[in-house]
């Protein structure tokens, strides 16, 4: 039974994924469903903001509690998750720009499904449907540190969210310029959160369109061969904008847009939280004092345990369930806390002003106060 619940709280997003569906499939004010689970996120990752847990365990023989198998299913799965979450949201849709009878319900066995939709349920659906895709983009950042199918599911679950880009971009970009200025998911001192999302989504997708680049013309072949992967990736978008294009032509293309940028957005505030004002001089190690951890317990199970940022940049290839708590620096709040903390520029500065003068002093190295130093210049946070 330990085993099992040690394993099983990493189910939280894909299961309220699929309920996420079946409320929009449902109608009325179930298409609501999936803001509201986020918003209860937010209170319960507020409320356990002191209990922390380490993983999965190690059971008396020092052997983890985490079943790889077990673990590597559900995140495969939310490919599948993915693709019902866009078709039902196609499909409402559809019925809105068509036009359907009023109160009309019709009744799968149990389960009952109000045809009509109305504009505000529209919205209510887009925007649930966004919020869970964010968060299942976390399988999809997983799975790119993976190989072989692991991998084409990643790229694929990154194609459907409109971007493509990072699974190269996160490797070979991020995981190897962490800290530095030469790495767009790193946001300086300063930043809004709304300014890093659009610079570093589109600085990892310039990113790996230098990198294909770079390598056909070292091969003497063409940009546009089928061998470059930045445009094969977007290739991957297709079936998404086919489908929202027939599900309501202009409504559906718009829809198809707020739920990209709702996802993208998650999936920034992540980066944006995970690294933001921290140093590292170019060409040194990455260590584990260059990203901060985010270990409380709900932010652990709910984003399958990617708030061990300390650990995860040092052993990048590590199972999820097998990070460790490695005493890096901490701000101490989960991811859902945060973001809302990052929404409120304002309150997020002077907040992290006292958070990085504490790094700057018990952290950094020399050379990575000198550039501090000369970071809080430019940002303003002088105290």
């Amino acid at each position: 039974m330990k085993k099992f619940l040690n394993n099983v709280k990493y189910f939280l997003v894909p299961v309220l994924t699929a309920i996420t569906i079946l409320g929009i499939a449902s109608g009325g004010i179930w298409v609501w469903a999936g803001l509201g689970f986020f918003a209860l996120g937010i209170v319960i990752d507020t409320l356990v903001i002191n209990y922390h847990t380490n993983g999965t365990g190690l059971d008396d023989q020092g052997n983890s509690y985490g079943v790889k198998g077990l673990q590597n299913l559900v995140m495969y799965l939310m490919l599948p998750l993915f693709i019902a979450l866009q078709c039902i949201l196609a499909w409402r849709i559809f019925g809105y720009v068509n036009g359907t009878a009023s109160g009309t319900i019709l009744y799968l066995g149990w389960f009952p499904v109000i045809y009509e939709t109305t504009g505000i349920e529209l919205l209510g659906a887009t925007v649930s449907a966004g919020l869970l895709a964010g968060l299942g983009i976390i399988y999809g950042h997983e799975l790119s540190h993976t190989k072989n199918l692991g991998w084409l599911i990643s790229r694929f679950m990154m194609g459907l969210s409109g971007a493509a880009h990072f699974c190269y971009a996160h490797v070979y970009n991020h995981h190897l310029d962490l800290g530095h200025e030469n790495d767009p998911a790193t946001a300086p001192r300063g930043r809004s959160l709304y300014t890093h999302f659009w610079l570093s989504h589109m600085g990892q997708s310039k990113f790996s369109f230098d990198l294909e680049k770079n390598k056909l013309q070292r091969t003497n072949k063409s940009f546009f061969s089928k061998e470059n992967k930045w445009i094969t990736g977007y290739l991957l978008s297709l079936p998404t904008v086919f489908l929202f294009v027939w599900s309501g032509g202009i409504y559906g293309i718009s829809c198809m847009f707020v739920v990209w940028s709702i996802a993208n957005f998650e999936l920034e505030a992540l980066n944006y939280m995970e690294h933001f004002g921290l140093i590292r001089e170019k060409g040194k190690p990455i260590e584990h004092h260059h990203s901060w951890d985010n270990d409380t317990a709900f932010t652990s199970w709910f984003f399958i345990e990617i708030g061990r940022q300390c650990d995860h940049h040092v052993r990048g290839e590590t199972h999820f369930w097998e990070l460790k708590d490695v005493g890096g620096p901490n701000p101490g709040w989960g991811y859902f806390t945060g973001f809302v903390i990052a929404l409120i520029p304002a309150l997020w500065h002077k907040l992290m002003i006292k958070k990085l003068d504490h790094w700057d002093k018990n952290y950094a190295n020399q050379s990575e106060r000198e550039i501090a130093a000369n970071m809080n210049k430019i940002a303003g946070y002088l105290q």
